[in-house]
């Protein structure tokens, strides 16, 4: 093992949730309420700003993503990747959930519960929108986040670097047709175009100035790394908080007139995560996998790149679609339901462990 991966190794083993992130929910909801009044109060502004478009990517959006996706992407070490034959069962636990299981399950869910026990309490016309929303909310593994939940329950720092940027790399590849195969299966067109000029915009090339950044940093010494990541940490959580304000300034009429879609949307989801953690944390178990390897996996299993979601749902159907409410309720769930999740896993060691 590199000097490099040991130290970013023991530093993921070390991190810990900022304000912003500890209470990422409340700022969630503190941006429903603002985005709302923001729309009702000033329509024309917020249609300006809509329509600041080149190519259907909306500019203020665009640059919120790229700040709120770089400083996340600056943590991933790509070489990690080789670290991968030493957890290769656990690896490949995490692997089946989060390409074979999840996005499937969620577009079974999607059109169980939208397109059928739901449907007559959502807006007729977003029905379509909102299920392309939960499919992009899955179709991307967690990156940042998961060496949070991975230190909250002592999971082994290496085995999260290695998945978060196997994932990462297999994302640039198979996100794109991940999502056209399970929209076209649900019966959704397909903008290809779009799509492929999203994975462009808002994964490879997020993904390469990191890259470049932090080796540049990295050549500074560790020093200069850990300081700039320390200012900009809070960075991807305003940019996020920002585009949230935005969208549900555009959404503000849709949830007054039905304010129970946000329920009905986060039922799915949260059926979801439980699932495919519980599978992913049971199947290491089958493979005897030790607890410090299925507590990460189970939580990477379940977890969403929401930033990805929301860019990717803003830039394929808009700012006033239901893709892009859908996949705002995986942000507004993703920290109680995940520090739950880290809650079970942590109070059945002796379960899995057989004691």
């Amino acid at each position: 093992m590199s000097v490099q991966c040991e130290v970013i190794g023991k530093r993921a083993a070390s991190g810990s949730m900022n304000f912003f992130e500890r209470y990422l929910t409340v700022w969630v909801a503190l941006c429903i309420v603002a985005g709302i009044l923001l729309g009702q109060l000033f329509p024309a502004g917020v249609q300006a700003i809509g329509a600041l478009e080149i190519a259907k990517v909306n500019l203020p959006v665009g640059l919120l993503i790229w700040v709120m996706i770089i400083p996340m992407l600056l943590k991933i070490d790509f070489s990690a990747w080789n670290q991968v034959k030493g957890h290769v069962r656990g690896i490949g636990v995490t692997l089946f959930i989060n390409w074979a299981v999840k996005p499937f399950s969620m577009a079974l869910l999607a059109w169980v519960f939208i397109r059928h026990w739901f449907a007559p309490y959502l807006p007729a016309g977003q029905l379509d929108s909102y299920v392309a929303g939960l499919i992009l909310l899955a179709a991307a593994p967690c990156t940042a986040m998961v060496f949070v939940w991975s230190r909250l329950t002592g999971g082994d720092p290496y085995f999260t670097l290695s998945q978060v940027a196997l994932n990462d790399l297999i994302m640039v590849f198979a996100f794109a047709p991940l999502v056209a195969l399970l929209l076209g299966v649900s019966s959704i067109a397909v903008p290809w175009a779009t799509l492929l000029a999203s994975v462009v915009l808002y994964i490879v090339v997020p993904v390469i100035i990191a890259q470049i950044w932090r080796k540049s940093l990295l050549r500074r010494g560790q020093a200069s790394f850990d300081q700039l990541m320390e200012r900009i940490q809070p960075w991807s959580v305003s940019a996020l908080l920002l585009t949230l304000v935005l969208l549900f300034a555009f959404q503000g009429n849709a949830i007054i007139e039905q304010p129970l879609v946000i329920a009905l949307l986060a039922i799915p989801i949260l059926i979801q995560v439980f699932f495919n953690s519980a599978l992913a944390y049971w199947l290491n178990k089958i493979v005897g996998e030790k607890h410090s390897i299925a507590c990460p996996s189970a939580l990477i299993g379940a977890s969403n790149f929401f930033e990805l979601a929301v860019a990717a749902a803003i830039s394929l159907f808009g700012f006033k679609s239901g893709a892009a409410l859908a996949t705002v309720v995986g942000v507004l769930i993703e920290v109680p339901v995940m520090l739950l999740i880290v809650g079970i896993v942590n109070r059945t060691q002796g379960w899995y462990e057989g004691r």
